[in-house]
């Protein structure tokens, strides 16, 4: 199986358990007579295999990520959060941009002038350039996810 295909069933368990939470919630207690629609045993015991599947899933990625290596010489896991902190980066420059772009008009010449205290044009050749880091950054790992087999 190839790491890609691996964190698509990943991403399918967690979304099964997620389900799975629902429905045991909803057959935790049932009105007096009544019977809950589902057998809460079996709930939990899909909910054992479903949570031991994901464990070894994960594992298997945590380690095909830590031992696959791109063209310099870094590993998956290193590009990841690389690329996690990178967007946290541009995140927070964009959001700077945005707060101090924004015009304020003074409807009168005795209102209070705001100002930028940022170089916004300067930002902005930054922001972007963390943006093509980012694109750069995610290529390199999706192209080692279809081409890695897991481990």
């Amino acid at each position: 199986m190839k790491l890609a295909e691996a964190l698509k069933l990943r991403a399918d368990l967690n979304t099964r358990l997620s389900r799975l939470k629902v429905r045991l919630v909803a057959n935790s207690k049932v009105q007096e007579g009544d019977s809950p629609s589902e057998d809460p045993g079996e709930l939990l015991t899909e909910l054992d295999e479903v949570t031991g599947q994901l464990e070894e899933l994960i594992w298997r990625i945590n380690t095909t990520n830590s031992r696959t290596v791109d063209a310099e010489g870094r590993t998956l896991t290193q590009l990841i959060a690389r690329r996690d902190v990178l967007m946290l980066k541009e995140g927070a420059l964009r959001d700077l941009l945005n707060s101090a772009s924004n015009r304020i008009d003074r409807y009168s010449r005795n209102e209070i002038a705001i100002h930028s205290t940022v170089d916004v044009r300067e930002l902005r050749r930054r922001a972007d350039a963390l943006s093509a880091e980012i694109r750069r950054t995610d290529n390199t790992i999706q192209e080692l996810n279809w081409t890695t087999e897991l481990e």
